[in-house]
This record gives C-alpha cells, sequence and structure tokens, in this order.
C-alpha cells in the first residue's frame, strides 16, 4: 500500500532538473555511446535452456532498481516484481503453466497463433521454469492502496509496466544473464502462489538465470526487422 503522489511531502513534488548528465558528452561520444549500445543489445536472445548455477540477490535486486527507474503514468510505478527462488514455489509455478499451456496448445489456440510459433519449437512442456535460478513475476497493479485502504487510480498501467520490464530485461542482459519472458494465459493462479491482492494482474513470468553450456537458440527468433522498416521521419 502506498500513498497517493498528490499526498507526498511538498519537497517531493518539485526538484530543481539534473543537466550534468545530458551536458558532459559530445554529439561523438553519444553516437558511440549509441553504437556500443546497440551492439550489445544485438547479442541478446531468449533463451530457454538454463542451468542451475544460483545468481546473486544483489545482482537481481540491483537490476530491479535499474527497472524501477522507469517512466510511468504520473509517476506512479503501478509495478511489483516477486522474485522467486523456493525450488517448491518453482515446481507449483511449473505445473500450473504448464496445464495452461496444454490447453492453449491443445485447442484454445486458433491455428494460425501455432503457426506463428512453430518456427520457436515451443510446446506446452516448460522445465526451464525449474531449471533456471531465478523466476520473476511481474504483476501490474491496476490501480493503488493507501495505508487506510482507500483506492485511487493508476493511468497508463500497461504502458508503464512495459517500459519496466523493458528497463529490466536490458539491466539483466547487460551484467551477463540471460531472460525468457513468459507468458502463459491465463495466468491468473500467479496471484495465489505469489502471494499477491486482487489489485494486481500478472503479465509476464521472466526466467532468468545463465544458459546452459549445450544452449540452442532458434535461428528464427534473431530475424529483426531492419531499421527502414520500424521507423519513419516527418
Amino acid at each position: 500500500m502506498t500513498a497517493r503522489p498528490s499526498d507526498w511531502p511538498p519537497e517531493h513534488q518539485h526538484l530543481p532538473g539534473l543537466q550534468q548528465h545530458f551536458l558532459a558528452p559530445t554529439d561523438a561520444d553519444r553516437l558511440e555511446a549509441a553504437a556500443q549500445h546497440l551492439a550489445e543489445m544485438r547479442l541478446r536472445r531468449t533463451v530457454r535452456a538454463f542451468d542451475s548455477r544460483p545468481v546473486p540477490r544483489e545482482l537481481i535486486e540491483a537490476c530491479l532498481q535499474a527497472a524501477g527507474t522507469a517512466p510511468s503514468g504520473a509517476n506512479q510505478q503501478p509495478w511489483h516484481f516477486v522474485v522467486i527462488e523456493s525450488p517448491d514455489l518453482k515446481r507449483q509455478i511449473r505445473q500450473a503453466a504448464e496445464e495452461e499451456e496444454r490447453s492453449f496448445y491443445s485447442g484454445r489456440a486458433p491455428q494460425e497463433w501455432l503457426d506463428a510459433l512453430a518456427p520457436l519449437g515451443t510446446d506446452a512442456d516448460k522445465p526451464f521454469l525449474e531449471e533456471a535460478p531465478v523466476l520473476i513475476a511481474i504483476f501490474a497493479q491496476k490501480y493503488g492502496v493507501t495505508p487506510d485502504g482507500e483506492r485511487y487510480s493508476h493511468y497508463y498501467v500497461p504502458e508503464s509496466v512495459g517500459i519496466a520490464t523493458g528497463f529490466l530485461i536490458s539491466a539483466l542482459h547487460h551484467c551477463g544473464l540471460a531472460t525468457l519472458t513468459h507468458t502463459p494465459s491465463p495466468m491468473g493462479f500467479l496471484n495465489s502462489l505469489c502471494g499477491r491482492p486482487d489489485s494486481e494482474k500478472a503479465v509476464i513470468l521472466l526466467v532468468v538465470g545463465h544458459p546452459r553450456p549445450d544452449c540452442m537458440v532458434p535461428v528464427h527468433g534473431g530475424i529483426k526487422k531492419p531499421l527502414a522498416s520500424i521507423h519513419t521521419w516527418r
């Protein structure tokens, strides 16, 4: 439960802008930084084969702090991250997710959707949910609740949580960890298993860890649209 932004003390409402970060580099420096970031992000791949090596909690928490810097509607930060290490809880999540996935692959999904997934080689079996050392269940807070139990609105929740998730994936990749964005549908079972309230909706189950030495990734997953097809200038 949190306070409304309008209830924050006055010193939290207006702070001077911080310019030094934006004034220091030259355009050449910025272009070099952009090229380095692009080269790093081009190495990111979705991984489905993880080894069991543990990941330090401090590393996960540093990446979560990076996610928490994301912009959000009215700066209400409508997200909550549940970090799961417990083998028993991971087993329960796998069982619940595979039950939904079997229903999806055996008839609920339209053929067009299954055809789109075929090049990635996915199916209802999700061993990575137990093999990976860390799962992060990402919840969107549909509305806020004050300490006295009063509801207040959140704005642009899907957009805000999506941006924060992107920040998190980028941070995890930057520090050398592999990820998989898993989205069993529906995933309401995560609320009960993770102890989250009805005011929250599970949106992504992020699988995090080190890829197995024999890990293979589908060629199809690395094919990205060229720049010319994803942008225009006006």
